[in-house]
């Protein structure tokens, strides 16, 4: 159990919950973490691919004007 999990399946401990729904739960939870760092790295590369699209743009402009 990671540390965060551990962390979340005590509280719910504390609350009286039972063991195995709380189990549950502090799995879904980190499950959950998993899931949105993954759409974050995915966010970072769609952020960069952008970055590259307008650079790109903004040189053809600029040679179109310029020249």
């Amino acid at each position: 159990m990671s540390l965060m999990q551990s962390e979340v399946f005590e509280a719910f401990r504390a609350i009286d919950i039972p063991e195995d729904k709380a189990l549950k739960a502090a799995t879904a939870l980190s499950k959950r973490d998993d899931d949105v760092s993954s759409l974050k790295s995915e966010l970072l590369v769609l952020k960069w691919m952008m970055g590259f699209v307008l650079a790109f743009q903004i040189a053809i402009f600029a040679k179109l004007f310029l020249h």
